[in-house]
């Protein structure tokens, strides 16, 4: 298994800022490695101040998961088998969208990415770019 490096993640920064301002939509990234670890973490301009605490959440529950943080949100409602996770984490986990998870090649997840400050598809959109980039 590899792991996310540092010029992977400025790389998947750089296409993430790249969409964000196509969309207009100052933004934070967070990349972590497979450890839900800070490789790298990018605030724009203008970016709303809770971004960063919510990119980093947003990615660390896809990394944790292994799947997008939106795609977990069913899985956590009232009766759902993961109700209660996210007061079983110190670590703060969001089943929003804008986290996803990066895998190599063989398919095991060595990282995610997390973004926030825009709604949350747009912060699906500008993940999946910088996941893309990768």
């Amino acid at each position: 298994m590899t792991d996310l490096t540092l010029t992977q993640a400025h790389a998947a920064i750089a296409a993430a800022e790249a969409k964000a301002a196509e969309l207009g939509v100052p933004s934070t990234v967070t990349v972590l490695d497979r450890g839900a670890r800070v490789v790298a973490v990018a605030r724009q301009d203008g970016a709303p101040l809770v971004s960063v605490d919510a990119s980093a959440a947003k990615a660390r529950t896809a990394v944790s998961f292994g799947a997008a943080s939106g795609d977990l949100a069913g899985a956590v409602q009232p009766g759902a088998p993961l109700y209660s996770l996210g007061a079983a984490s110190h670590e703060p986990l969001t089943f929003v969208a804008g986290g996803v998870p990066v895998t190599d090649a063989a398919g095991s997840v060595i990282g995610a990415v997390g973004s926030s400050g825009g709604s949350p598809d747009q912060d699906l959109a500008i993940a999946e770019a910088a996941v893309a980039a990768l």
